[in-house]
């Protein structure tokens, strides 16, 4: 557990039974008479720091100047604080552009202030209240822990994700004193984390320049067997050059001898991949056949389930020619990646084609055990709330459980009924996420669609029963029903045109944050 020894300054480390979570404490003087100008001074700051942690309750928003709007919600903030703690808000307050007026307040949102990475609301409040109080509170459970029991969290996904937000937090915001304090707790990650989650410490390592950081990733990157395709995909390309450069100095290690890698295999197998970046499938069919490529040589159902759009997963399963149980050169099967990405769909059509849910890795876990080592409690734990989105944590990880139980008894007809039932229930859990973001986007058509299931006609066939003046009534019914959708979906559509809002096909990656796209440095 790390320590501060002083308000404002003096970070240390020391061992702690609460290493697992990566919680950080503070050491408070005690509360006692004071007997030299000492201990008055301490007491007097630990009496400050107290004062001030009263300003950011949730109980005192009222004495807030303005707003930072993090992941949706609004939290209030004294400006006069934060510039004088941050010489990055300073900057920001003094300009004045980059926010809205909400409520009488200057609102900025958290998105627009990061000029690179990613910030959420529990590591936000964190930094913020060692900004007011000069103490850094410790790592919340429910966001710095994944939902696997087995796991002793002290290098799965959340608690690494955490320790990287508080760095872009550290870094962009320029507290120079918690930079070296985070750069030490990812370091103590490095060694004990899987391979893929090396990814994000050496993203923010390189953001925030933090050399020693980066040399120990890249140097563990470049021992691993981490493909050439992946890490291009995931790092800035001045990281992907000193990989390279690394493992050309040590053929022994990393990939093996890239050397000997054949360039026109190479070179086919990444136009199959740039193909399906661009959700042209029929090119891929058409590259397929002017060389001696396959899909599976291509590892394509792996590369299309890690970063294209669902709908491309879905016709390259279509086209029958990749094995969907096949193992990469790192040991995952495709449901295993689909499994790292949490994409309820490409989970579903791969167990749709055959693809078994207690294949394990080489290391012993399933996919279900990776969607567990992914998901916060947070999230795992979230209620859908009526027009937003259902968490797709949950989701994944309800649907490979099903499967799970599902399939040792497929063999046994008795159970048949049984099995049907989970499959069903676990369509009905997507169909579900389909209903709420129709809610969410489409809040007229809902209405009227609502309205309808609360009427008097259930199905189709009911226009079918009845005597000729019913079915007459009825009919004149439905009718007026289409056209109230009709009218309903041309509301809808202006009210998106007006907001200026747009479908788009872009993909969730691999990673939660997506793959790194450099252009936007």
């Amino acid at each position: 557990m790390a320590y501060l020894s002083e308000p404002s300054s003096s970070l240390s480390f020391s061992s702690s039974s609460h290493l697992s979570n990566g919680s950080i404490t503070h050491n408070i003087p005690p509360f006692s008479v004071p007997e030299t100008g000492a201990n008055l001074e301490a007491l007097s700051l630990t009496k400050l720091s107290s004062s001030l942690e009263q300003l950011i309750v949730e109980n005192c928003p009222v004495f807030s100047d303005a707003d930072i709007v993090v992941e949706g919600v609004a939290v209030g903030v004294h400006r006069c604080i934060l510039a004088v703690r941050s010489k990055f808000f300073n900057e920001v307050f003094k300009d004045g552009s980059g926010s809205s007026e909400k409520d009488g307040k200057p609102s900025y949102n958290m998105s627009e202030l990061l000029p690179y990475g990613k910030i959420g609301l529990e590591a936000f409040q964190v930094f913020l209240s060692y900004l007011y109080t000069g103490k850094l509170k410790p790592s919340p459970m429910e966001v710095s822990t994944c939902v696997d029991n087995v796991c002793a969290h002290d290098a799965c996904r959340p608690a690494i994700s955490f320790a990287v937000e508080l760095m872009y937090a550290s870094s962009i915001f320029q507290i120079p004193e918690l930079v070296p304090l985070f750069q030490r707790r990812l370091l103590n990650f490095v060694e004990k984390a899987l391979l893929e989650d090396i990814i994000p410490i050496l993203v923010v390592a390189f953001h925030c320049q933090c050399s020693q950081l980066v040399s120990q990733c890249v140097d563990r990157v470049a021992r691993s067997d981490l493909d050439s395709i992946c890490i291009e995909k995931e790092l800035p390309y001045e990281v992907t050059e000193s990989i390279r450069l690394l493992r050309r100095k040590s053929p022994s290690d990393g990939e093996g001898n890239e050397a000997v890698v054949d360039p026109l295999r190479e070179k086919r197998i990444r136009r199959i991949h740039k193909a399906l970046d661009s959700d042209d499938v029929e090119l891929v069919k058409l590259l397929l056949t002017e060389s001696d490529i396959t899909l599976d040589d291509a590892t394509a159902l792996h590369y299309a389930a890690a970063y294209c759009d669902p709908k491309v997963v879905s016709e390259v399963l279509g086209l029958r020619l990749a094995d969907v149980n096949l193992r990469n050169s790192r040991g995952y099967t495709v449901l295993h990646i689909a499994a790292m990405r949490k994409e309820p769909s490409v989970i579903m059509a791969l167990l749709a084609k055959g693809a078994s849910a207690s294949t394990l890795t080489l290391d012993g876990q399933s996919a279900v055990n990776i969607c567990r080592r992914l998901t916060r409690p947070k999230d795992y734990h979230a209620k859908t709330e009526q027009g937003k989105e259902t968490n797709k944590d949950r989701i994944c990880i309800d649907i490979l459980e099903r499967e799970m139980r599902r399939n040792p008894m497929a063999g046994d007809v008795s159970v048949a009924s049984h099995a049907l039932s989970d499959d069903l229930h676990m369509r009905l859990l997507y169909l579900e996420n389909r209903v709420e973001m129709g809610r969410r986007y489409f809040p007229h058509c809902s209405e009227v669609l609502d309205k309808f299931m609360e009427d008097d006609l259930p199905d189709l066939s009911y226009l079918e029963t009845g005597t000729p003046e019913e079915q007459r009534i009825e009919r004149s019914r439905f009718r007026e029903l289409k056209e109230d959708v009709q009218r309903a979906f041309k509301k809808d559509k202006a009210e998106f045109n007006r907001n200026g809002l747009s479908s788009s096909s872009s993909s969730s990656s691999l990673r939660d944050g997506g793959p790194y796209k450099y252009r936007k440095l």
